[in-house]
């Protein structure tokens, strides 16, 4: 392992993740004088498929030297007899205990991590924009991932978080029950949902940033008043124990 691949790896070994990952065909492995590289044989196993027969597919292990905690597979693309001309996928993990006849079908849920990850992409525009210069690049980044943060905060998974807290989950349920009451609420539990209610929870902040200007013109002072406690309430919301402050 070498590079940012390396950094990558090693960071994760770091925090105890469990990781499954793509390599390349020629990724280098260090190994001690006298040792070789082993390919253990073909196994079968048949992956299931989302509204389609299962397929038979091969896995076999690849021994750098002696095994050690990181392990390497070589895994057929799909349905085959003779997994020595077919395509294949080169991977490693760190996944512990006899894993040959699991590790093909926990890798291929990454077709499904992908797809989740490109709906989430498109609803927060991550591909709207084209930039070219790395600064502006970074910046465009640093928005997408606090967007997306802040989003995943009031999933529900992190909601969960609070189920032993009685006072919470009190608050929970009356602000709940308050803030459905939006025609455009939607009573759903994933990201989506979570991302539809954020977007109704700033409305009111955005709104008064495009009409301020004109009060400034034409002075409505219940106008002003009337946004100001609607900003309030907006951030009294709290769909998760962490509570998003978004209007000083």
């Amino acid at each position: 392992m070498y590079g940012e691949s390396g950094d990558v790896i090693g960071a994760l070994s770091q925090l105890k993740l469990h990781f499954i990952v793509a390599i390349r065909s020629n990724h280098g492995v260090w190994l001690p004088p006298g040792q070789k590289v082993r390919y253990n044989r073909w196994r079968a196993y048949d992956q299931p498929l989302s509204g389609h027969p299962a397929e038979r597919r091969y896995i076999r292990e690849i021994v750098f030297g002696q095994r050690g905690a990181i392990r390497y597979y070589q895994i057929t693309k799909g349905s085959t007899q003779d997994p020595e001309r077919a395509d294949t996928w080169f991977i490693m993990t760190n996944l512990p205990g006899n894993i040959i006849l699991q590790v093909g079908n926990l890798y291929s849920l990454r077709n499904w991590i992908e797809y989740g990850f490109k709906q989430i992409k498109n609803e927060l525009g991550w591909a709207d924009f084209r930039l070219t210069d790395y600064q502006s690049i970074e910046r465009w980044w640093e928005i997408v991932f606090s967007a997306y943060l802040m989003i995943s905060l009031h999933a529900q998974a992190f909601k969960q978080a609070g189920a032993d807290n009685t006072e919470f989950n009190s608050q929970l349920m009356r602000d709940s029950l308050e803030f459905s009451q939006h025609p455009w609420w939607e009573e759903g539990t994933n990201w989506k949902s979570a991302l539809n209610n954020l977007r109704l929870i700033i409305q009111p902040y955005i709104f008064w940033c495009l009409i301020e200007p004109w009060l400034r013109v034409f002075p409505i002072p219940g106008l002003k008043r009337g946004f100001f406690r609607l900003i309030v309430i907006m951030n009294d919301f709290r769909a998760s124990p962490i509570k998003p402050a978004m209007v000083s």
